[in-house]
């Protein structure tokens, strides 16, 4: 998310003033209270989406919950977060965003009125309410992370000595993976940090077919490098 205070300077130009333009579009529009008849519908929508998370967790397979489980105490789930809101322990003021004043910045910084028959309901993301969680039990695993370096060297052919897991979705994962840099003149390598995606032939549904499709991977890269080794 991009923010900024000074009212001279638009959102487009804010973009282009950067070497590289953001990888997505970005939709502005007017936030509003939402009326206190309405909070209720919000509010029944929090639950059903706790008892939906709740449920999944309960019926997660092993690759799942080996996962979840190695995140740290401090990170929250969706379903944390939203059962401290409806037991009060957070105040909060429910907003509804206004589609009718909603604008549109293509990547090039072009802006585009949206019409509201433009505008439709997006598909449920059944990975995304675990993302933080998954991202952070991976981050918290040697061998999850040593997993990462494999699928740099076999899938992107990048040599990492170190990597995070930044972010995952449906059609992959994005990875923060420590590279060679430049050869010193004493023959030592510096190394820098760079970002790097590896994407998925097709998309996963959900989180157990996430972790699944990772254990899959993984396997995969270590027949490749037992291979390379001719170990295998």
């Amino acid at each position: 998310y991009l923010s900024y205070s000074d009212p001279h300077l638009t959102l487009p130009t804010k973009f282009t003033s950067y070497v590289q333009l953001p990888a997505r579009i970005a939709l502005t529009g007017d936030v509003i209270p939402l009326q206190e008849g309405k909070t209720e519908f919000a509010i029944k929508s929090l639950k059903e989406t706790i008892l939906l998370e709740n449920r999944t967790s309960n019926q997660a397979s092993y690759s799942v919950s080996g996962v979840l489980s190695s995140s740290s105490a401090s990170c929250k789930s969706w379903c944390d977060k939203f059962q401290e809101i409806l037991d009060g322990k957070l105040t909060y003021v429910p907003y509804k965003f206004v589609t009718r004043t909603c604008t549109f910045f293509d990547i090039s910084g072009g802006t585009h009125e949206v019409h509201l028959n433009d505008v439709d309901w997006s598909e449920e993301d059944l990975l995304l309410p675990f993302s933080e969680k998954l991202i952070d039990g991976i981050n918290q695993s040697e061998a999850r992370r040593r997993a990462l370096m494999f699928f740099s060297f076999v899938y992107l052919n990048v040599n990492a000595r170190d990597a995070f897991m930044l972010s995952i979705d449906r059609k992959g994962f994005d990875i923060l993976a420590k590279v060679p840099s430049v050869v010193a003149t004493d023959g030592t390598c510096n190394y820098r940090w760079k970002e790097l995606r590896i994407s998925f032939k097709e998309e996963v549904p959900d989180v157990k077919a996430f972790c699944n499709l990772l254990v899959e991977m993984e396997e995969a890269t270590l027949r490749d490098i037992n291979s390379y080794s001719g170990l295998g």
